[in-house]
């Protein structure tokens, strides 16, 4: 995790906290990710079984997927009304908030 923090650290993005990007934000899904991934990181850390180098689940890549499109929203309106599926950000963008692309 650390060059993915100092890549946070020194990106376009240092100044969102980790809950911006990696977890909903309305209250229920909040704490079921927040548990889920609690679980994940625990169990990762303690039997030494995570994926070197750090890979995201599907269903964190679409926690952070919706919320680019929440913070963005501005931005992306006119390409959000007409194809909302169509925006993938972090095909673009993917080391957007920890530094160049892996």
């Amino acid at each position: 995790m650390r060059e993915f923090y100092d890549g946070w650290e020194k990106g376009s993005h240092h100044n969102a906290t980790c809950n911006d990007c990696h977890v909903p934000q309305s209250l229920i899904p909040k704490y079921l990710v927040k548990m889920e991934h609690g679980y994940r990181h625990s169990k990762g850390f303690t039997l030494q079984d995570f994926h070197e180098p750090i890979q995201i689940k599907t269903m964190s890549r679409n926690v952070v997927q919706d919320n680019c499109l929440r913070c963005h929203s501005e931005f992306l309106r006119e390409v959000t009304a007409h194809q909302p599926q169509a925006v993938d950000c972090m095909h673009c963008h993917e080391g957007v908030g920890h530094g160049a692309a892996r």
